[in-house]
């Protein structure tokens, strides 16, 4: 694990590197948020911003999809990976927040989790993106990659990542790292062709500096 000097050197780099960083899909409700990021597991976040106008527009409210069928859902977001699944995990979703919660997406990352297609990633994103409550750090492969390169977890499950980030990360910049973690993976740590050369923070990468 890194020392908290450098961990705050780290994100602040990565502040500054990606100024803009924020959140990558299209959403106007806690509902669409929680349709948004369902839809985003194994599908790129621009696919997903494609299949959502014509979706939201059909289905505005929870009422409205929980209305529908499953059948009806999948012609539209049909060119999202795993569709079926997800087809059918929004309408439970819909159902769900319409029969348990009154339509209201509870504020409780506890609660996010019990909603089908909703893992404790999903739940993260929905917190920070939706409520502006950051409770934790959204683990995807991006955030699973960098940690290890950087040397800050050698853990391969999601929530043992997070647990050792949650230790080394102040409080104050879980929002950044949520964001800024991803867009770094996205342009320069990539998993394919990371441009470590070029990285302003090789200096603090274990990976890069084994490779020296």
């Amino acid at each position: 694990m890194k020392k908290k000097n450098e961990v705050i050197d780290i994100i602040e780099i990565l502040k500054q590197t990606y100024p803009n960083a924020k959140c990558s899909l299209d959403f106007e409700t806690p509902f669409q948020m929680m349709i948004a990021v369902m839809l985003s597991a194994q599908c790129t976040d621009d696919r997903v911003n494609k299949i959502t106008p014509t979706l939201f527009k059909k289905y505005p409210t929870p009422e409205k999809m929980a209305s529908s069928t499953v059948e009806e859902i999948e012609k539209i977001i049909k060119s999202c990976g795993f569709y079926k699944n997800k087809s059918r995990n929004a309408w439970l979703a819909s159902k769900m927040l319409v029969e348990k919660y009154n339509s209201i997406l509870p504020e409780d990352i506890d609660e996010l989790e019990k909603f089908p297609g909703v893992g404790r990633k999903s739940a993260n994103v929905i917190m920070l993106e939706a409520f502006n409550k950051p409770q934790g750090i959204a683990v995807d492969t991006h955030v699973k990659r960098i940690s290890k390169k950087i040397g800050l977890s050698k853990e391969s499950d999601p929530l043992k990542i997070e647990k050792d980030l949650l230790k080394q990360i102040p409080e104050k910049y879980i929002r950044d790292v949520n964001h800024v973690f991803i867009w770094f993976g996205r342009d320069i740590c990539n998993s394919r062709n990371p441009k470590c050369k070029e990285c302003p923070i090789n200096k603090y990468c274990d990976d890069f500096k084994s490779k020296k």
